[in-house]
């Protein structure tokens, strides 16, 4: 039974993400991703550069903080990293304008997408949703949000991330090929967004596989960095 007698059981807790400089957080409502949003990262992955960016969602529980130690996932032999620009929004809306996309912006993080490649190909082949691939446990590590009132909008600026101390992802904001005021515009002819809503941009080329035992840091000029250590496999709980 629920401390809170509206509910049967006690409500989830509340996802939220750390603010720069600050001991407030940054509830959030939903997380979406854009796929498809550097021209490179669209050649390595042999789709067709052509075609727009597409969104796909991650679970709000699926965000885990700077300096958190994730275990390896079940199920795939190919988890991969894929540093990304995060937009935090303080409001929301249907059909945007792109001109006012900015004004719903609370902040920017560094972000990285991870991915079960190999269940989310087996999944594209057959025509079936690929969230097994991409919304699982621990599969977005997220820094603490700089508010744009502070850093302004960032348009430009070295994204990177690197293995172990060797640079595997290395571009620049102005490769996306949708801005971040285009996405929230096309997202929101989509969806109705919401305070609290997170959108991860994409990523650029460089994407690869990540093992148990690495570690894994990204960093985006002017607006954060990002570090994150790949554990071992949790084991079934039969075996604890």
């Amino acid at each position: 039974m629920s401390a809170d007698r509206r509910y049967v059981i006690d409500p989830p807790p509340q996802p939220a993400l750390a603010v720069a400089g600050s001991d407030r957080l940054f509830p959030v409502r939903r997380v979406w991703c854009v796929g498809r949003n550097y021209v490179e990262h669209i050649r390595e992955m042999g789709q067709d550069e052509r075609a727009p960016p597409f969104f796909f969602a991650k679970p709000a529980d699926a965000l885990v903080p700077d300096g958190s130690s994730i275990p390896y996932p079940a199920l795939t032999k190919d988890l991969h990293f894929e540093v990304e620009l995060v937009v935090a929004l303080k409001a929301g809306g249907r059909d945007v304008a792109p001109e006012r996309a900015l004004d719903l912006v609370f902040g920017y993080a560094v972000g990285i997408d991870l991915t079960r490649r190999d269940l989310q190909i087996a999944a594209r082949e057959v025509k079936r949703p690929w969230e097994i691939g991409k919304a699982f446990d621990h599969s977005a590590p997220c820094g603490a949000l700089k508010p744009a009132a502070e850093i302004g909008h960032p348009a430009k600026g070295r994204i990177r991330l690197s293995v172990n101390g060797t640079v595997r992802q290395d571009g620049d904001l102005e490769q996306l090929i949708w801005s971040v005021p285009e996405v929230i515009a096309k997202l929101s002819q989509q969806v109705a967004l919401a305070a609290g809503d997170v959108i991860f941009t994409g990523t650029p080329s460089g994407v690869g596989a990540t093992v148990a035992g690495d570690r894994i840091e990204a960093e985006i000029d002017g607006v954060g960095k990002l570090a994150v250590t790949i554990a071992p496999p949790l084991r079934p709980a039969h075996a604890r």
